[in-house]
């Protein structure tokens, strides 16, 4: 079932003010309603990759990733209707299973009956003049849900939509995400092209992006707690984005995914109204949102280094810790 063309540019805004399971999993079913029902957006026997963001182990209390009564909800909804959820991340730090252990979740999901993988075994793909190694289980996913979270961000002043695709980017031992900082971050637009070109060739069918409680200040991981109180839904990355700037009081202008995206012609463009359903809001709901102060793109060679050793020193402590409780 196709998305009705009348949604293909409407974003789904739902009040939700806290992470109650029952209040979360309501607002969510209620934003597929209002973009046509989830039979819009996967369909009984399909293999459902649900791309949350995971980055680090920390505790839910840290809002550095995706909130695991988010991630838990959608994994419900997509058993409700008939598919088979897979969780899937390729975190800087830590594996999926670990970061979904930190969170709490992990018991809950495989009880539920979710796959949960590692988002790695890369397929060489040529994305924006170059050959990117996109992960084998995103790419061979029958659809994919993209589950961001609301943040401000160091590098590229904020992250909605677009750049939690590239998580799905996987190869040189789980980093060359952080190659790509190295190889194409000298100047900012050849490096949204490619974030831009991933997300185009995954295409999720839908995006639900947690707002509940957003991260201010320096994210992706060091940024504070702030409530926004709003989960926004659509399957339009830049309709969803923008909606993300007005609920924060961001310029759109400013962010170099959405200047990149205009210029590429990728979304709704920027003189079009987005239909918003659901939900009203007065903008900015949060007034004096707190912006990351800007560090460069580009990863050094020694911060690559120094990443892949805090790697290694995650994965062996986790190892450690998973043999002891097995014994």
């Amino acid at each position: 079932m196709a998305l009705p063309e009348k949604h293909k540019h409407t974003v789904a805004l739902q009040r939700c003010e806290s992470y109650d399971p029952s209040q979360v999993h309501s607002a969510i079913g209620r934003q597929l309603e209002l973009l046509g029902g989830a039979g819009c957006f996967f369909q009984k026997g399909q293999r459902v990759l649900i791309k949350p963001n995971l980055i680090v182990p920390k505790g839910p209390d840290v809002p550095a990733q995706t909130h695991p009564e988010v991630i838990y909800a959608m994994a419900q909804i997509v058993k409700e209707a008939g598919g088979f959820p897979i969780i899937g991340d390729s975190p800087a730090w830590s594996a999926t299973a670990g970061c979904l252990k930190a969170l709490g979740i992990d018991e809950r999901l495989e009880e539920l009956g979710v796959e949960i993988v590692n988002l790695n075994k890369p397929v060489r793909t040529k994305i924006a003049g170059v050959s990117v190694g996109i992960s084998w289980v995103a790419l061979e996913a029958d659809v994919i849900v993209n589950l961001p979270k609301l943040k401000a961000h160091q590098q590229l002043g904020a992250t909605f939509a677009f750049k939690n695709m590239y998580g799905c980017v996987a190869g040189l031992a789980g980093k060359e995400k952080a190659y790509w900082h190295f190889a194409r971050g000298k100047e900012v637009e050849p490096f949204c092209r490619m974030i831009i070109g991933i997300y185009q060739k995954l295409s999720p069918v839908l995006n639900v992006i947690d707002g509940i409680v957003a991260m201010e200040g320096q994210g992706p991981i060091n940024g504070q707690p702030r409530e926004v109180g709003y989960l926004i839904a659509g399957t339009d990355p830049v309709a969803c984005e923008r909606v993300c700037c007005d609920l924060v009081g961001f310029d759109a202008g400013d962010l170099p995914l959405l200047v990149t995206a205009e210029k590429m012609g990728v979304g709704i463009p920027t003189d079009e109204p987005i239909n918003i359903v659901g939900d009203t809001f007065t903008k900015p709901v949060c007034p004096n949102f707190k912006p990351a102060i800007q560090t460069p793109l580009r990863f050094t060679f020694p911060h690559i280094c120094k990443s892949i050793a805090k790697q290694c020193i995650i994965l062996l402590k986790n190892l450690f810790c998973f043999r002891k409780s097995d014994a």
